[in-house]
């Protein structure tokens, strides 16, 4: 299973872009988490099929209504595996 650690930055914080990441990683079938950085930047780890998450990162540079995405940065990882996915605070 690929894990892929996706750096959003931009106007992505206070806007509804968490809430979206993970709409969207859950109707892709993927499974993670999505969080605020104190960089400003939205972290979102996701696992699942190559597919699955190259749709995702099309839609992590759409983003949400309001936000104004300047770039999306992927890290691949190896990590144990998640049982859903979820929005840290």
């Amino acid at each position: 299973m690929k894990t892929a650690h996706f750096f959003i930055a931009g106007v992505v914080q206070k806007i509804g872009f968490r809430s979206f990441a993970r709409d969207s990683a859950v109707k892709l079938g993927l499974k993670g988490v999505v969080r605020n950085m104190k960089d400003g930047r939205v972290e979102v780890v996701a696992q699942g099929d190559a597919e699955a998450m190259e749709s995702l990162e099309r839609l992590l540079w759409r983003g949400a209504r309001d936000a104004d995405v300047f770039s999306v940065d992927v890290e691949w990882a190896d990590e144990p595996a998640f049982m859903r996915f979820d929005i840290e605070f």
